[in-house]
């Protein structure tokens, strides 16, 4: 709920629920919760953020639309990063090989995929820190109390088996998001 008390100021709030406990010490947002902690820097120099009691409150003086939009964006990061310590966020991906058997496998920090089209040398991604990736059969999943980094290895590892040069409709070799974060693609 936007209130606006004459056209210039903004207000608006997030009421946090219980169990969670937010701090903000400029230029980072703290959210603690049952499944860990979450760590996001906002700032904005027209953008004041406090937290009071049971709510954060997001207020800009001699606000524009931009300020406005600014709010709306703060709004919606605060609420994945308190959804992401309830609720872990988490990305489904499928393995799938017409034309070769493909072998995906996890080594510490890195995901190795071999023998995708008949490559000699495997590809090798380096997985960033904060995320949990398993590999189960044809299935690998990506777990995360951040939506932006679970997000992220995700991309990264269907990025990691793009098919170029070939005909796509053909070559539907690689590695595929089939479920997102609370979306269903396929």
């Amino acid at each position: 709920m936007i209130k606006m008390e004459n056209t210039r100021v903004i207000e608006d709030f997030v009421e946090i629920p219980e169990g969670i406990e937010v701090s903000y010490k400029k230029p980072n947002l703290v959210v603690k919760g049952p499944k860990g902690e979450n760590i996001k820097a906002l700032v904005d120099p027209k953008v004041s953020i406090i937290v009071q009691g049971s709510k954060v409150i997001f207020k800009a003086e001699k606000a524009s639309k931009r300020e406005k939009t600014k709010i709306g964006t703060f709004k919606a990061h605060l609420k994945n990063l308190i959804k992401g310590v309830q609720d872990e966020f988490e990305y489904k991906l499928k393995i799938c090989s017409g034309h070769f058997p493909m072998n995906v496998a996890m080594q510490g920090k890195e995901l190795i995929v071999k023998n995708f089209l008949g490559e000699k040398v495997p590809r090798v991604l380096k997985l960033k820190e904060g995320a949990d990736v398993k590999i189960d059969g044809q299935l690998i999943t990506v777990r995360s109390t951040n939506k932006e980094i679970a997000g992220q290895i995700a991309a990264d590892i269907e990025q990691l088996c793009r098919i170029t040069n070939r005909d796509r409709r053909k070559f539907q070799d690689g590695i595929y998001i089939i479920n997102k974060a609370g979306k269903q693609i396929i």
